[in-house]
């Protein structure tokens, strides 16, 4: 039987990865000639070439490219492995759950999703947030074990990704007490009026910009950001009015702060669960995804 130096494939990896022994040398600070003859090695122990020189860089083979997506998914096991041992998810001990979410996903949400994987067993939720791009690298990288969109997700990133809807949630204006002339007349009232919008990159700022076209209602962008949390302060304070989902304005419209204008037809904000099949997944998160 042939057995694989796991080291091997770690420096095969890094050299594709940099496109040359040189960088790669210098990321793993390793001499070159060794580094040389650690690809050799791997070469002579599969009996194929991993790569082609053109133009002094290193360009993958057919055989390399298939090499490198199992080096690939060997280092994601690797550190899947660490961390299992790390967490002792292997054990009866409290599991750890890394829930990823977007600014735009609203806190609320977040809040139901950390209490539903809370009632599915002893674990610690540790929650981090950022873009789309960011949050599926992280759950690829298994840094985190699902997170929440209000995107589908790009799932053709990696063919073990799979994303869930659970939530459907109606749209409406909202704005500070100064604008609650604009319920009557709607949506003609909304002409003239100072707007916090999401940013062009959400479906929901699509779809706002086509309802107004579509009424012929001119309003003035008056900012844009991605963060409902901001979108309600900014319009709590009187900024301008802001078109949010509505669970996410519940708690402004109790405290008296924010007011909701009216309701628009036909606009919905749609919430996703987005995870990644994994050889030990996380159970609290194969929980998640099953019964959400």
């Amino acid at each position: 039987m042939k057995w694989l130096n796991y080291h091997h494939l770690i420096y095969f990896k890094e050299i594709a990865n940099e496109g040359s022994i040189s960088k790669a040398s210098e990321k793993l600070l390793i001499g070159q000639p060794a580094l040389s003859a650690q690809l050799k090695q791997l070469e002579e122990q599969l009996d194929i070439e991993l790569f082609e020189r053109k133009n002094r860089k290193l360009i993958l083979t057919d055989a390399g490219k298939v090499v490198l997506k199992y080096a690939n998914e060997i280092g994601h096991l690797g550190q899947e492995l660490l961390q299992v041992i790390e967490e002792k998810t292997y054990s009866n001990s409290k599991t750890l759950f890394r829930l990823g979410a977007l600014d735009s996903v609203p806190k609320q949400i977040v809040w139901e999703i950390a209490q539903k994987a809370r009632s599915y067993g002893d674990c610690f939720v540790s929650i981090v947030e950022g873009d789309q791009e960011e949050l599926t690298n992280e759950l690829l990288s298994r840094n985190i074990d699902c997170f929440i969109s209000n995107y589908s997700g790009d799932i053709s990133k990696d063919k073990n990704m799979n994303s869930k809807s659970f939530v459907k949630a109606s749209v409406s204006i909202y704005g500070a007490k100064e604008f609650l002339d604009c319920k009557t007349n709607f949506p003609k009232s909304l002409i003239g009026k100072p707007m916090i919008l999401p940013t062009h990159h959400s479906k929901l700022r699509h779809d706002l910009d086509f309802f107004f076209e579509s009424k012929k209602i001119k309003i003035i962008n008056e900012l844009e950001t991605q963060d409902t949390a901001l979108m309600k302060i900014f319009a709590a304070q009187g900024a301008g009015l802001a078109a949010l989902p509505d669970i996410a304005a519940q708690d402004l419209v109790q405290n008296g702060t924010l007011y909701k204008i009216a309701t628009l037809p036909n606009i919905k904000e749609e919430y996703w669960i987005i995870g990644s099949k994994r050889t030990i997944d996380n159970p609290i998160a194969s929980k998640l995804m099953k019964n959400i």
